[in-house]
């Protein structure tokens, strides 16, 4: 089977990180003119365009660190990451339908319950 999982995470965080870029572009050139340091303040719309921006960050980390775990190990992915991935999904869903955590879906599944995935210990 293909290694996908990663990459589909570093696409999500690719696409979330132009989605802020194109809606929040204002605040964040309001950052870059005050400075960067303690740009944030206590403006709460910029605290959560930081958080956002940070978000993707994070999950390009993590795209990261599955898609080198694909490559590097002959065994399945931790069922711990399909978890995590499905409870992240799951909480952002609920608190934000229309949002993009629709997308954590499909890898947290294809961890979860992959062909791959089977006899392996959970971990």
């Amino acid at each position: 089977m293909k290694h996908w999982i990663g990459r589909w995470l570093i696409g999500v965080s690719a696409i979330h990180t132009v989605f802020a870029v194109a809606v929040f572009g204002d605040v964040l050139a309001s950052i870059a003119r005050r400075g960067v340091f303690n740009a944030v303040g206590t403006d709460p719309m910029t605290g959560a365009v930081v958080w956002f921006v940070l978000f993707g960050v994070v999950l390009f980390v993590c795209g990261l660190a599955v898609s080198a775990l694909e490559t590097l190990s002959p065994k399945a992915l931790p069922k711990s990451i399909g978890w995590s991935l499905l409870a992240l999904g799951g909480v952002g869903a609920a608190l934000m339908p229309e949002s993009g955590f629709w997308l954590v879906f499909p890898p947290a599944f294809a961890v979860l319950f992959g062909k791959t995935h089977r006899g392996h210990a959970a971990m």
